[in-house]
């Protein structure tokens, strides 16, 4: 949780020029607006990324020496830090680069799900690994989706994320795809250890995997209004998908 208001608010920091140029946001893209608006000075949400820098390292030391949870403890927080960190903050601003996306993915998805159950057990496994590849592609396509609103503002500051470079039309073909193989990499752990209840609640994320293809094909993304339904049920999808799993498990 740390980590992840880390690079949020050195994402509302470092983005506040492209995000002050952007006028087609809606309420899933664009940042909060807060700094916008004038709510809080500009320099707040810098500190309160280092406050919150300063207690997940405390916390990881703690975990590694104080609770022992294994010698890759420290390393799998350094990782998620630095791409949580520099997502946004300069040198390397990876989402202004095209590689934010793929840490996300990397980030969100296998790092999260495997590092909870090495904290655990002190080592990995391939079922967390599984499990985390439609929640890695889940909140990948949430990131892709929430890009097309702030496509103009981000072609003008100079961002070079995947919508910027590629296009939307070619992007909403790669979320179509993914969209697809999202699902499928769920009903593939029916042939490893993952409980079977999974397989069968995915059907609701079949439910708006279809939903959200025939939105694409029908090129919804360049209506606003159409696009404002794209994003939520881009985050649901995420959502329900780690619902799904720890709904199985605990069953």
């Amino acid at each position: 949780i740390l980590i992840m208001l880390v690079t949020y608010y050195l994402g509302e920091y470092y983005d506040y020029e492209s995000d002050s140029l952007n006028r087609e946001f809606n309420k899933f893209s664009g940042g909060s607006r807060a700094l916008q608006a004038g709510l809080i000075p500009r320099h707040h949400p810098l500190i309160a990324a280092y406050v919150c820098l300063a207690l997940a390292i405390i916390i990881g030391l703690v975990l590694q020496f104080y609770y022992k949870t294994g010698v890759y403890t420290i390393p799998l927080g350094a990782f998620g830090l630095f791409c949580g960190f520099f997502y946004s903050g300069k040198p390397f601003q990876w989402s202004r680069r095209g590689w934010g996306e793929l840490l996300i993915a990397l980030c969100y998805g296998w790092l999260t799900v495997n590092a909870g159950y090495y904290l655990q057990v002190a080592h990995f496994s391939l079922v967390p690994a599984l499990i985390s590849i439609p929640i890695g592609i889940s909140i990948f396509l949430v990131i892709l989706i929430n890009e097309f609103p702030d496509y103009t503002s981000d072609k003008i500051s100079g961002r070079q994320n995947l919508v910027v470079r590629f296009g939307k039309e070619r992007m909403a073909q790669l979320y179509s795809w993914l969209l697809i193989f999202c699902y499928l990499s769920i009903v593939a752990g029916y042939f490893y250890d993952i409980p079977d209840i999974a397989i069968i609640l995915s059907t609701l994320v079949l439910a708006l995997v279809i939903w959200n293809i025939l939105a694409i094909r029908k090129k919804r993304y360049e209506n606003k209004r159409a696009l404002e339904g794209l994003c939520p049920r881009t985050i649901l999808l995420n959502l329900l998908i780690a619902s799904i799993y720890i709904v199985s498990f605990a069953i």
